[in-house]
């Protein structure tokens, strides 16, 4: 007869099971046993749990992890006798390069074969896990006649791979590690069916449901001294018999995402029926009462019989000592977790652990954890690209991959392990700053040497540019050297060493993360299929992702003793005095399952194997394995990052059986009001009024139109001297197109003296450069040579009828109302009735009224200059005031003149002198205040709105 036994969900697994064996076998006894585990890691929490309930030494029996193929765990090596004759199992990085080495064959490219070889080893482990054979695969692929065609090209390849793939291995002497744990198992279950082991024999906590393992649970099971101990099945107290069939009927689907049904499956598999199994005796530390384990199974009810919740009685339903928290975000959420963590451990000998899915909810923990200089132990580590040594990997790929494009090569340039310590660690962030100023605009051409010509075309800051470049440049030359003849898979991971040695010397290499990079790189540089994978330099980021991603990082000592963040799968087996379960939102807990790029649903069906959906069932389980903690407090965040977020269904199924959890409010205020300081008085708009004797003695027309609307901006550019950065490879924005074509026309009046046949081909050089994007150039080239033909016939027009263009990009300068009026006009034209001003506008022109007004006057102080003699012309009198459009005019062409105003020019620039002495006497001259805003629906720009902290007055005076 089989003996089966279960701990209940109220009960910490591990503590109830080290108690038991203790009491049942004594100290003296327990080493002459063996307890087969489903991880690692559950060794690892048995091991405490019988630490803890020893207090001195004590002998423990033989802890043995028969291995999970998901986690890349081997089986344990007192089962994996030397004797056993398997050929060693293939380690997972040279199988995802063989696989992608043989999909790339296909035509793929090497980052789709490697993406592909991934999933597909999953794919390959599900299918020796469940011990599909090739035929079964070779008859679906023949008979596919109903499958979207992707799917049956996908099925095809698949079972031709699952045939070809056992010979490759063969090759070279190998194995699956599923098929070898397979094996291994298969073995141990004929030889324990001859020759059972001495002592008694256990296996506790493995639920997987593979054919092999279940065999060999069944073998256990009716050993002399064996058992299996199950961790919390449903009994029939929990879930009747009616709900306990439903789960596999005889007709229709499974309940694939219910908690129970891998146990369900399991014990069929082991030819045990639930009658059989025992509720283990022993309780441990810290369990709850019989109750919650009771109202945690009826919570995981499948909705066919959920309406037994109105026939429970009170207890049946209550879930005392278990609390919710619904948080605004998720950083809110981390941090009322971490303060209920901290809480936690102020009680002596109190354990607390967070239990979540969500590796940013856990980062973020840990990091508000470190705060307060409490290191919690993170199950999960940290991503090894996350480390310092793999995010210089990864900038440094990125930044040679993008041919230096300014945001990756900035990002690696500011990188903690580039450009040496101490203060010559100063020195080198000095220099990359000025070259992030001089890299500021429009992104300019490829490589080196495209920084070498943007840099040469500056107008302003070259000098500090050229310096800083001086000393960065030689650090890039040998980098860009060593990829320069990257081919395959092995010349990048040789590169990548040689570059990032060129980078950080030895520093990359050092600590735990350095050494697991470097052995990553040479697994792989060694590897045979990466000399034959053959790349493009735009896939070297998604293959080093692909190949980096699953490389975790964990540090070499432990972090705080009695805090724990974990994942599902670590979580699995024990208990801590409060559990915290966050991230209780669909898509996170549950997750959603990932696809099979290689099986469709049908085809998994057909082939025995479990649907995508299963993990559902298995974190349903996870969680009502974790209700079980004395002190359970789960958590979500009502929104993420993008939208509002969508309860778990776990916990909507809480919520409708108990009729609203206890809701935690003080640890919620607490997150709110922690970094929250003392209340702050309303700030006032600003209005600066620095004494006459500091204001400036010069203005520019420019700035007369910014000083009259919104004079705290005027202010802030020319008094504190702040300029407003454009981005790092920034759009070619409306300012620049100006300057651009401004320059185009001042180069064909200075050297083709406005020769109209010449300019379009001055335009078409100009809009060809390199360091214009194509998708730009495409769209703005065609309004652009429109326009400059428009120019050109205006001009031949204007010509022909004894108007002269006499000046371009002309200075000119007066003394205006005590202080001195500066200016640029584009174009200066001489007719016989006095001088023409011309002002290039590549947008639409202001309108009347916003000149009649006097809140658009650049171009009438240019005529005001040019009335005083300020561009030194011989003529001073003002025959026009023009603006040239290049926008589209009113016949839908490009191109159109408007004059500043339909008042006279006289009467024009009399107002225009007038409105300018008013606003030197009270800014300039005067005492009058730096006003913010004083007229916003003229001050267009925002680029001193922060610094103005417009969004705490504005709208309130």
């Amino acid at each position: 007869m089989a003996k089966v036994a279960s701990i209940p969900a109220h009960r910490s697994f591990a503590d109830a099971l080290s108690t038991g064996l203790l009491r049942t076998y004594g100290a003296d006894g327990l080493a002459r046993g063996r307890i087969l585990l489903p991880t690692n890691r559950a060794v690892r929490t048995l091991t405490e749990a019988f630490v803890r309930l020893s207090g001195g030494g004590l002998l423990l029996p033989r802890l043995i992890p028969i291995g999970d193929p998901e986690l890349g765990d081997r089986i344990g090596a007192a089962l994996d006798h030397a004797d056993s004759a398997l050929p060693p199992a293939i380690p997972a990085l040279e199988r995802q390069l063989k696989l992608a080495s043989m999909l790339a064959e296909g035509g793929r490219s090497a980052a789709e074969a490697l993406r592909l070889a991934a999933d597909l080893g999953r794919t390959l482990d599900t299918l020796e896990v469940e011990q599909v054979e090739p035929a079964a695969l070779r008859a679906l692929a023949s008979d596919s006649g109903e499958l979207a065609a992707h799917w049956e090209r996908m099925l095809g390849e698949l079972s031709l791979l699952f045939t070809r793939w056992p010979e490759a291995l063969a090759e070279d002497g190998l194995v699956d590690l599923a098929r070898r744990r397979n094996l291994l198992l298969g073995q141990l279950e004929r030889r324990w069916k001859d020759d059972p082991p001495p002592g008694f024999t256990i296996a506790a906590g493995i639920t997987t449901t593979a054919p092999a393992v279940a065999g060999l649970l069944r073998r256990i099971s009716r050993l002399p001294g064996g058992q299996v101990v199950l961790p919390a099945l449903a009994m029939q107290k929990e879930m009747p018999d009616a709900e306990w069939d439903a789960l596999i009927p005889e007709e229709g689907a499974p309940e694939v995402t219910h908690p129970q049904y891998h146990l369900r499956l399991l014990l069929d598999r082991m030819g045990v029926s639930r009658a059989e199994v025992e509720t283990w005796g022993a309780g441990g530390r810290g369990a709850a009462r019989a109750e919650r384990g009771r109202a945690a199974a009826n919570a995981m009810a499948s909705a066919r019989f959920s309406d037994k919740w109105n026939r429970l009685d009170p207890p049946e339903r209550r879930v005392s000592g278990v609390r919710a928290m619904e948080l605004p975000d998720p950083a809110s959420e981390a941090m009322a977790i971490a303060i209920a963590l901290r809480e936690a451990i102020e009680e002596d000998g109190a354990t607390a652990a967070l239990v979540t899915p969500d590796r940013a909810l856990a980062g973020r923990t840990a990091a508000i954890l470190r705060r307060w200089g409490i290191e919690a132990d993170d199950s999960a580590g940290r991503p090894l690209l996350q480390s310092p040594p793999g995010s210089l990997l990864a900038a440094m790929i990125e930044a040679l991959a993008d041919q230096f494009a300014p945001v990756p090569l900035l990002a690696l340039l500011k990188h903690p392990l580039v450009g040496g310590e101490g203060e010559a660690r100063g020195e080198w962030l000095a220099a990359v700053r000025r070259l992030d100023i001089a890299l500021r605009g429009p992104r300019p051409e490829e490589g080196i040497k495209g920084i070498d010509r943007h840099i040469a075309r500056l107008q302003r800051g070259r000098e500090e540019a050229e310096a800083a470049w001086t000393t960065i440049r030689p650090l890039l030359d040998p980098l860009d050297a060593a990829f320069a003849s990257v081919k395959t898979l092995a010349d990048l991971m040789a590169a990548m060493r040689e570059g990032a040695q060129i980078l950080a010397a030895d520093r990359v290499w050092k600590g735990t993360a350095g050494r697991q990079a470097a052995e990553l790189i040479a697994r792989v540089e060694t590897a045979p299929q990466a000399a034959t994978l053959v790349l493009e330099r735009t896939e070297w980021p998604t293959v080093l992702g692909e190949l980096f991603d699953g490389e975790t990082v964990r540090p070499s000592y432990g972090g705080h003793p009695r805090i724990q963040i974990l994942g599902l799968l670590e979580a699995r087996l024990q208990q801590s005095d409060l559990m915290i379960m966050g991230g209780l939102n669909e898509g996170s807990w549950p997750p959603t399952p990932s696809p099979d790029p290689w099986l469709a649903p049908r085809l998994r069906r057909d082939l025995g194997l479990p649907p995508l959906d299963y993990r559902i069932g298995l974190a349903a389980h996870d969680f009502m394995s974790a209700l079980g903690a004395p002190r359970v407090l789960i958590s979500r965040a009502l929104r993420d990052g993008r939208a509002p977020t969508v309860a778990s269904r776990f916990w909507l199924r809480l919520e409708a059986m108990t009729d609203g959890i206890t809701r935690e409010t003080r640890i919620p205020a607490l997150a709110a009001m922690i970094d929250k300081g003392a209340p702050k008085p309303p700030f006032a708009r600003p209005a600066p009024a620095p004494p006459a004797a500091d204001r400036p003695g010069t203005i520019y027309v420019t700035d007369v139109d910014r000083l009259k609307a919104d004079p705290f901006a005027y202010y802030a550019k020319s008094m504190l001297r702040l300029r407003p950065l454009d981005p790092v490879d920034a759009e070619h924005h409306a300012a620049w197109k100006g300057s651009a074509v401004h320059d185009v026309l001042e180069a064909w009046f200075k050297q083709d003296n406005c020769d109209p046949a010449t300019l379009r081909h001055r335009a078409e050089t100009m809009v060809s450069d390199d360091a214009i994007h194509p998708m730009l150039r495409a769209l703005w080239r065609p309004r652009l040579l429109e326009a400059i033909d428009w120019i050109a016939e205006r001009t031949a027009a204007d010509q022909r009828a004894g108007r002269t263009p006499i000046a371009a990009e002309a200075q000119g300068s007066v003394d205006l109302a005590g202080v001195r009026l500066k200016g640029i006009a584009d174009r200066i034209d001489r007719s016989d009735d006095g001088l023409v001003i011309l002002d290039y506008k590549t947008g639409k022109p202001p309108t009347f009224d916003a000149v009649n007004s006097g809140y658009r006057l650049q171009l009438t102080l240019l005529g005001v200059i040019a009335e005083d003699g300020g561009f030194g012309t011989e003529m001073k009198s003002i025959a026009g005031l023009e603006y040239w459009s290049l926008a589209k005019n009113k016949e839908g062409g490009q191109g159109y003149r408007q004059p500043a105003s339909r008042q006279p020019i006289d009467d024009l620039l009399q107002r225009t002198r007038d409105i300018f002495r008013a606003l030197a006497a009270g800014f300039l001259t005067g005492s009058e205040p730096f006003k913010a805003l004083v007229h916003p629906e003229f001050a267009p720009y925002g680029d001193y709105d922060q610094l103005m902290r417009r969004d705490e007055w504005y709208g309130r005076e």
